[in-house]
């Protein structure tokens, strides 16, 4: 039980327009995810991990910055992103008896495993780990006698649930899976279909994650997910400090949690409303009012008279004044004087986005606005509750945004 192998190297396209590189590869509190999931694993005692990543290796460039003292970690390429099945297959030759599965955005690995060790030294059978969910057309599902899983049902409809179990993305498997994932038809789901076919032969069982989807987030989709996994990290590892070297004038306010990091500097007027995260070398403007979960990574720079509520802005995002509520902006994202992410529908409805093509449900009845890196939008510009802006567009000024901006587009509001 003291090997992992981690599953780093899908396209990540449901994470559009954050997917321009891994989604595990997305910054919270200074680190990537990937990193707060091997920090857990590395707690939970597992001391060899094999990550499987795409031919581009961006998981082990970034991961360079970091080190882990009693994990020894080897890195396998996954020539074409065809399935996590496929994903899984590529580290076969360098797994020795059983071994722990688990997909690279899992923030809470530490908890999940400890709960499963539980039931592996119990049972001695493989396990997969389980949690409630409140949208199972979403997930996986299992179907289940008792605490055995007999089947993976993948997305059922609306009433078609065969549980109200999700599956939450971490295994425990013996070596002889791979026996049943060579004899399935490869597909985007092929190992779902071999737990499938290896349930039916072999008995398996559940290890029940007990607290809420919401406490304990174990899973990310879509990009609004990031918001539970940022209130996950911030109840728990927060820390209330500010470093040395950041600068703080007169006259500023600061209350609840609060981290500020070196060599940021926070002007006259302005407020912190914890619990907040603020990175090194970033900038906060006069007046300006940063609160409720925001997360700035390093060197983002905050003009004056800005609100930014419950929001996550990636390295080097540049904004002066306006509004951002409940959005995420990839890095190097640079926003115009005037601008507003709206976030909650006139009806107060819940807010649907666009992901693919499908208009999906988020659940959520306050949600702003997704861009990705690179992009440029000018002064005055207003985006609609839910809609997405790839990377690398340009918003000319003064337009409303009523639908999605693909990657590498040009969006100008035409005034009659």
């Amino acid at each position: 039980m003291d090997q992992a192998v981690i599953l780093a190297a899908g396209e990540s396209s449901r994470f559009w327009p954050l997917n321009y590189r891994h989604k595990s590869l997305f910054y919270l509190m200074g680190r990537p995810i990937i990193f707060w999931n091997l920090k857990g694993i590395e707690e939970a005692g597992i001391k060899k991990v094999i990550i499987v990543q795409s031919p581009k290796e961006d998981v082990k460039e970034e991961l360079k910055k970091f080190n882990f003292k009693k994990l020894k970690i080897k890195y396998v390429i996954q020539p074409k992103p065809l399935s996590s099945g496929d994903a899984l297959w590529q580290a076969r030759n360098y797994l020795k008896g059983p071994f722990f599965l688990l997909n690279a955005d899992v923030l809470n690995s530490k908890e999940i495993l400890k709960e499963m060790l539980k039931k592996i030294k119990k049972e001695k059978k493989p396990v997969l780990a389980g949690q409630k969910t409140k949208t199972p057309w979403l997930f996986g599902m299992m179907k289940l006698r008792g605490d055995r899983i007999l089947e993976i049902v993948e997305k059922p409809k609306k009433g078609k649930e065969p549980s109200e179990i999700k599956v939450v993305g971490v295994y425990y498997l013996e070596p002889k899976f791979f026996y049943y994932y060579q004899k399935v038809k490869k597909n985007p789901h092929d190992l779902e279909d071999a737990l499938s076919a290896y349930m039916k032969e072999n008995e398996v069982k559940v290890a029940l994650i007990k607290k809420e989807e919401e406490k304990t987030p174990a899973f990310l989709k879509y990009p609004w997910h990031l918001f539970n996994l940022r209130k996950y990290l911030f109840d728990n590892f927060l820390k209330e400090k500010i470093e040395k070297t950041a600068k703080i004038s007169k006259n500023v306010i600061i209350e609840g949690k609060v981290y500020i990091g070196k060599n940021s500097k926070i002007l006259e007027g302005a407020k912190i409303k914890g619990p907040c995260y603020i990175g090194e070398n970033c900038f906060i403007g006069n007046n300006s009012l940063v609160r409720d979960y925001s997360d700035l990574e390093d060197n983002v720079l905050v003009g004056a008279f800005c609100e930014v509520a419950r929001s996550i802005f990636q390295r080097e995002v540049t904004t002066h004044s306006g509004y951002f509520g409940d959005s995420i902006i990839g890095e190097g994202t640079k926003i115009g004087a005037g601008t507003i992410t709206s976030n909650v529908r006139l009806d107060r409805g819940e807010i649907f986005s666009e992901i693919k093509g499908e208009k999906i449900n988020t659940s959520l009845k306050s949600f702003g606005a997704v861009i990705g890196k690179n992009t440029f939008i000018g002064t005055k510009v207003n985006i609609m509750p839910g809609k997405f802006i790839g990377s690398n567009c340009i918003i000319f000024p003064n337009s409303i945004v009523f639908k999605n901006v693909k990657d590498n587009s040009t969006f100008k509001m035409k005034f009659r």
